[in-house]
């Protein structure tokens, strides 16, 4: 993926992404993927990406709210791509034909890069295109995956992008994926000036984890352990014991220690302390409280002990972690006026037999915006 990167930064040529579209898609986590290419291009003032939606015979796809989007291009047209990425939503298992699968087996082996969102990486999945990578994944699929796919290695963050795939989510998390993967592309300033434009005060990072249900991951297996929680995540601010917790739900120390190590794969003190660092780092990301209020606001007694448990399971101090954020959030976007300029000297490249891409379309209508080509890339 570098060297495709470096390429895009010297020449005019568009980076050209397929959407590949499962039935019953969320239109949601599609639109929160082609948008920010969309406003790449209005702020760059030129075409950076040209997008597709893509279809197995060409006919409508019916999304998961019963809305249905007419793909641009079956998969039998021949298209120069150089990324594809898979739309899923709802039953993913039913939606994944044999032919998505063979077609995106094909593309693997034309080096295309390969992408994911919501539940679309079960159709990499079962082309064996994941083994061995990291994967994000809606968290109602992760179960189903993890039992399906042993070979692919899932993650519960928001979104992964390990070598040339890159996974995501549902939701608003695949605007994250894009976000990030654009400030690679082209810079840090396009990928704030993107996120103003769309009132999106936080991009959340790789690291970022999918709050997934506990009622999810044990079902109704263990409602003492589910009360237990609720009873820590209700009570960060003035921790209680762990023989009072016991007491509250009337098992001994000794049975809960055992609860947590069989299901959840550890101490119940170490998963409170994980559930007090994630709402202190929450805290640190989204509010200007001072580290020493955050600490209090999540039940350490003393600043340093709270700075050595953030470290130690963050891998970095919670000043760092502040300083990290005011610094890649938001970044002030000059306005420019020189749009007709940089769109007439860029030289355009057609795909042969191909569609028209909505990207030009999209690009024509923004030219009266005044946002339009107000960033200026360092090409």
């Amino acid at each position: 993926m570098t060297t495709a990167r470096q390429a895009s930064r010297n020449t005019a040529t568009p980076q050209t992404l397929g959407f590949l579209l499962l039935d019953n898609f969320t239109l949601i986590s599609l639109a929160s993927a082609i948008e920010p290419l969309r406003m790449a291009n209005q702020l760059a003032g030129r075409e950076l990406y040209r997008w597709y939606t893509l279809g197995l015979d060409g006919a409508p796809v019916k999304a998961s709210d019963g809305l249905q989007v007419t793909p641009d291009a079956s998969t039998t047209v021949p298209l120069a791509l150089d990324t594809i990425i898979v739309c899923g939503g709802v039953g993913p298992h039913r939606s994944v034909q044999r032919e998505h699968v063979t077609w995106l087996q094909t593309q693997a082996r034309q080096s295309r890069r390969l992408g994911s969102v919501c539940t679309g990486s079960w159709a990499l999945a079962r082309a064996g295109l994941l083994d061995g990578y990291e994967v994000s994944v809606h968290w109602e699929c992760l179960a189903a995956m993890q039992e399906a796919f042993p070979k692919v290695s899932l993650s519960t963050r928001l979104f992964s992008i390990d070598r040339d795939r890159a996974t995501s989510s549902g939701g608003t998390a695949p605007l994250d994926m894009m976000l990030t993967l654009i400030r690679r592309d082209h810079g840090r300033e396009l990928a704030a000036g993107i996120s103003e434009m769309f009132i999106y005060d936080r991009v959340r990072g790789e690291q970022d984890q999918q709050r997934v249900p506990l009622k999810h991951v044990l079902g109704t297996t263990q409602p003492r352990l589910l009360e237990i929680v609720a009873l820590m995540e209700a009570n960060l601010e003035e921790p209680i014991s762990l023989d009072e917790l016991a007491d509250y739900v009337n098992v001994s120390r000794r049975q809960l220690e055992r609860l947590f190590q069989k299901n959840l794969h550890c101490s119940p003190s170490r998963y409170y302390l994980k559930l007090r660092l994630t709402r202190a780092r929450q805290l640190l990301k989204q509010t200007p409280m001072s580290i020493i209020e955050v600490a209090s606001a999540c039940g350490f007694v003393s600043t340093p002990h709270f700075s050595k448990c953030y470290r130690e399971y963050f891998g970095i101090p919670p000043r760092d972690e502040r300083l990290g954020s005011s610094a890649v959030d938001l970044v002030p976007v000059q306005l420019g006026q020189e749009a007709a300029a940089m769109l007439e000297s860029a030289s355009f490249e057609s795909v042969a037999e191909a569609p028209v891409s909505a990207a030009m379309s999209a690009l024509d209508q923004a030219r009266g915006e005044p946002t339009y080509a107000s960033v200026r890339l360092r090409n």
